[in-house]
């Protein structure tokens, strides 16, 4: 299916009433089905199905239940790469330390912070500070002076307690978390990029373990962070029934918060094996969004700018699957196409300006409000 296809699966106006037999999984989708043998069942039915009626079941039951726990505002969280160096090797990835092509920077601490406040200015109310992932103590360091410097700079009467600050920094020490956690971040999203200890192992080198990343979101749930985790979705190799563990995973774990999209390559960087065509991995990106707010209800959920990536509006198709984050680009321009993980990435040469206005229209088309001045922290860790 092409992406103009995708699109229209949830603009139509139906001419026809539903088929009988998407009226019957319709009511399937609203009862009693997360935690019974039959979850893996229902969840193979939502990522497989080519009934254009189920699909429109599927997108309408989550954004419903989107909708009944956590509400129709979107939650902004301005995202600041502030470094590309990265000690590790992951071999999806376009800011891996092999990857000579690339220029490497990191910002400094004033850049930070100005965008930090640009983020208050704007009523964004979080962050997300993001870079490659390093362990030595100047890094501790540097991370702990951002964290306390932008709730310094942050703070005002709409925002007492400064911006929210979400880090996605990698694999640490318990001690560097608990550090990070002190100085003010609360919330941390570590990808596990697939649940598959086979498919993890095809992904990264062999000093990189599933084990200790798994490890290390146990250790961030016993601190007090909110958590977030996500997969790769279309990878070499991967198949239905990995999705489906992944999505059992995410329960299992009880995240509080999920970042996934589709896998998209890297020129520097690319996996061997078949993947799916583009259209198909936006199709599982976006039935994998839906897929979780089914099943977990009232966690925070991110339309990814890989969604973007893929289709104009992506994003848009992201909320109206059942996502309620957008990360905003705040990160100066003059820097951010040395941070592309992915080839294609979108809004490369946006001012943050011109990408919050354009954020504002595309939230609003889809029937949605921003949410303004406020943390917007997981309705299922408040509720935890």
């Amino acid at each position: 299916m092409s992406a103009p296809v995708a699109i229209a699966w949830h603009r139509r106006a139906p001419a026809l009433a539903p088929s009988a037999q998407a009226a019957e999984f319709a009511r399937l989708l609203d009862s009693d089905w997360r935690q019974g043998a039959g979850a893996r069942e229902v969840l193979r039915r939502i990522l497989t199905t080519v009934d254009r009626d189920e699909v429109e079941a599927v997108r309408a039951a989550a954004e419903r239940t989107l909708l009944d726990h956590c509400g129709d505002t979107v939650r902004l969280r301005g995202l600041i790469e502030f470094s590309n160096r990265c000690v590790l090797d992951c071999r999806y990835c376009g800011i891996r330390r092999g990857n000579r092509a690339v220029s490497r920077y990191t910002l400094t601490l004033d850049d930070v912070v100005a965008c930090a406040r640009w983020c208050a200015g704007k009523g964004y109310g979080s962050l997300v500070l993001q870079s490659g992932e390093r362990r030595d103590a100047a890094f501790v360091r540097r991370v702990e002076a951002m964290i306390r410097a932008i709730k310094a700079a942050t703070r005002s009467a709409a925002q007492p307690d400064g911006l929210g600050i979400t880090l996605c920094v990698g694999e640490q020490t318990e001690a560097t978390y608990a550090r990070w956690f002190a100085a003010g971040a609360h919330r941390y999203l570590l990808r596990i990029e697939t649940s598959s200890p086979e498919l993890f192992a095809a992904l990264h080198p062999p000093e990189q373990r599933h084990e200790t990343r798994l490890a290390c979101l146990q250790t961030l749930r016993a601190i007090g962070y909110q958590v977030g985790t996500g997969v790769m979705i279309g990878l070499p190799g991967q198949t239905v029934e990995h999705l489906i563990d992944d999505l059992l995973f995410f329960r299992d774990l009880d995240v509080d918060m999920l970042g996934m999209g589709p896998y998209i390559p890297h020129a520097q960087a690319v996996l061997p094996g078949a993947i799916p065509a583009a259209d198909e991995r936006l199709r599982l990106g976006l039935r994998m969004i839906a897929a979780a707010r089914l099943l977990l209800r009232d966690v925070n959920i991110a339309a990814t700018t890989a969604l973007q990536a893929m289709a104009d509006d992506g994003r848009e198709q992201g909320l109206r699957f059942g996502a309620n984050v957008i990360m905003p680009q705040v990160t100066p321009p003059r820097v951010r196409r040395m941070y592309t993980l992915y080839d294609g990435k979108p809004c490369l040469d946006e001012s943050a300006g011109q990408c919050a206005e354009c954020l504002d229209a595309r939230i609003a088309s889809v029937g949605r409000r921003t949410l303004r001045d406020q943390w917007g922290d997981s309705a299922h860790f408040g509720r935890r």
